[in-house]
This record gives C-alpha cells, sequence and structure tokens, in this order.
C-alpha cells in the first residue's frame, strides 16, 4: 500500500513537470516569454528613434529654410538699401529743385542787363514810338512807373501822361513783354523845338521811383531817325500793347 501511493505520487509529479515544460514551449511559441518581450523592446525603440532621426532630418531641412531666409534676409537688406538710396537721390533732387525754385522766385527790378529793349515807329498812332521790353532773365521782374528817355542831346527826359498809369505794377515773368509808348511830336505841328534825333537811351526806375537803377538800354532807331519836338511825352509802362498804344 505504501509503494503503491509513492509510485503514484511519482507520476502524479512526472506529469506536473511534464505539463510545466509544455506550457514553458507554448509561451516560447506565442510572443509572450521574456525573450520575445526584449526583442519587440528593441523594435520598439528602433522604431520610435526613426522619427527622430526623421525629425533630425526635418530640423536640418528647416535648417536650410533657415538659410534661405536668410539670404532673403539679406536681399531684404539690399532692397532696403536700394530703396533707401533711391529716397535719398530723391531728396537730393527735392531739395535742388526746391533751391532753384525759390532762386527763380525772388522777384527783383526790371532794367537794363535783364531786359531786351526795341524801339519801334508806329504807324497809328502818328508821330507815336512803340518800346517794347522782354524779360530775358531767369526771375520774375517788375517794371516800375515809366520809362525816362532820352533822346540825342537831350537835356530833361520827357513828361509821363498820368492818365495812363495801370492800376498794379507790370510784372514779367521770363519770357515775357511789357510796353510803353512815347508821344514824339504834336500831330497838328504846335510843337516846338522841332528836330531829328538818331539816339535813344532808356532809364529804368526802381521802387520809389525817385531816380533810376541797374543799366540803361540802347535801343536802336531806324537809319535816317525820328522827329520829335518839346510836346514829346510817354505812358507808364503796360501789361499790353493795346493799352500802351491807346494814348
Amino acid at each position: 500500500m505504501s509503494r503503491f501511493r509513492t509510485s503514484r505520487a511519482r507520476l502524479v509529479a512526472a506529469t506536473a513537470t511534464t505539463v510545466l515544460a509544455a506550457l514553458a514551449l507554448t509561451a516560447c511559441d506565442d510572443g509572450t516569454g521574456a525573450h520575445d518581450e526584449g526583442a519587440a523592446s528593441t523594435a520598439s525603440t528602433s522604431t520610435s528613434s526613426a522619427p527622430a532621426s526623421s525629425s533630425g532630418g526635418t530640423s536640418g531641412s528647416t535648417g536650410t529654410t533657415g538659410s534661405t531666409g536668410s539670404s532673403g534676409s539679406t536681399g531684404g537688406s539690399a532692397n532696403g538699401s536700394v530703396t533707401g538710396g533711391s529716397k535719398s537721390a530723391a531728396g537730393t533732387s527735392a531739395s535742388k529743385k526746391s533751391g532753384s525754385s525759390g532762386a527763380s522766385g525772388r522777384t527783383v527790378t526790371c532794367e537794363g542787363s535783364n531786359l531786351k529793349t526795341v524801339a519801334a515807329p508806329l504807324t497809328r498812332p502818328v508821330n507815336h514810338m512803340l518800346l517794347t521790353v522782354t524779360n530775358t532773365g531767369s526771375r520774375t521782374c517788375f517794371l516800375y512807373g515809366y520809362p525816362s528817355v532820352q533822346f540825342t542831346d537831350a537835356q530833361s527826359e520827357p513828361p509821363v501822361i498820368e492818365d495812363s498809369q495801370p492800376q498794379a505794377v507790370v510784372t514779367l515773368e521770363p519770357g515775357q513783354s511789357g510796353y510803353a509808348s512815347v508821344s514824339l511830336s504834336a500831330t497838328d505841328g504846335s510843337g516846338k523845338d522841332g528836330r531829328t534825333a538818331k539816339s535813344l537811351t532808356v532809364y529804368f526806375y526802381g521802387r520809389s521811383l525817385s531816380g533810376n537803377v541797374g543799366t540803361a538800354a540802347h535801343p536802336s532807331l531806324p537809319a535816317k531817325g525820328v522827329y520829335i519836338d518839346d510836346s514829346i511825352k510817354v505812358t507808364y509802362w503796360q501789361q499790353s500793347m493795346s493799352d500802351a498804344t491807346n494814348w
């Protein structure tokens, strides 16, 4: 009886050992063993390191883009410099233009050095001569009062026709002309001291009309000269020719 129990116990133990061995083999086959877990862990580590490497690549790419951005920044800086230069040039140009405008904007007195003066006999009114002065300067000038004329050997200047005074001072921009007429002699023969003049000097007044200013003009007369007498008179300077020849 005792021997039977011992044999039975041994059989049970052997059976248990066999079952445990079978279970161990099964575990190894279905990937749940310690070795498989290590492999899975290694694979997982490799897999997770791959994105990290890829991320590194992306980061490198970003670095390249950053480099491009740096290049773009350089380009932007260059463009900025060009723009700045352009503005600076424009500013200089504007400054020069402003200076030039300021210089030409200063009004001066019209006189012989900045005027071209022409004297021409008129058929109407008879016994009259037209004086035309043209601004040849670069600045606007004021033509004050009336022409102070002196014919050959004259001892005094002819008087002005007061009624011919314009409402405003004649202003001549560069290239513009002003006018005055000279009544040379009486049409009815009432004038005295008649003579032929072959030279003429024209003087110009300043703002105060108290004296001549600047350079005098010496317009040419016809070769035969012009006839004058003591009735000679002049008009004020006019802005238009028609106003000058009304007297």
